[in-house]
């Protein structure tokens, strides 16, 4: 390995974000995981979770453009089981919903501990899951749309929190946190 890259990745690592995560709710799509695992990658998340009962999870490679070779995918069988290692690690559980109880998801603080919640493409979010979920949190749409595709939807919010963690200073470690 160059020193150049060498060097690259020691930045890279520095400005990981070990308390930023996205959990993806039985999201099947593989160009949607990997779409979602490449953004958590381009704002510094190092795992993302996801609930996925059955066999090997399936990635695109050309969706994740190498990125799932820089973050770890953690997976678990239930809701139930993520939701409690999240909030075992101190992370505020958002789950993206319509509802009447949700907020603007520019409203929420993403520089405390977080995982935001995705959920699967067709039908959303578990009510399993919601029930787990501390906050629920929307994206506003002002046309006749009433969602985004799962990876856009993620992308805005992981960007959100990436804005306001460099904001915060969170990115200026000198030193890897991992």
């Amino acid at each position: 390995m160059n020193p150049k890259r060498y060097a690259r990745i020691c930045e890279m690592l520095a400005r990981r974000q070990p308390d930023l995560t996205v959990c993806m709710e039985q999201v099947h799509k593989p160009h949607n995981v990997s779409a979602i695992i490449r953004t958590a990658d381009a704002v510094g998340v190092h795992e993302v979770h996801a609930i996925w009962p059955g066999s090997r999870m399936r990635t695109m490679a050309s969706a994740a453009a190498g990125s799932n070779s820089w973050v770890q995918v953690k997976t678990h069988r239930t809701i139930g089981d993520a939701v409690a290692h999240l909030k075992g690690r101190g992370m505020q559980i958002l789950a993206t919903h319509l509802s009447d109880k949700a907020v603007d998801f520019r409203e929420i603080d993403y520089t405390r501990p977080t995982c935001i919640l995705m959920g699967q493409e067709k039908t959303g979010i578990t009510q399993e899951a919601l029930a787990l979920a501390d906050r629920d949190i929307i994206i506003p749409m002002i046309g006749m749309v009433q969602s985004l595709n799962v990876s856009v939807a993620s992308a805005l919010i992981l960007y959100e929190a990436q804005r306001q963690r460099q904001n915060a200073g969170m990115y200026l470690r000198e030193n890897s946190m991992l």
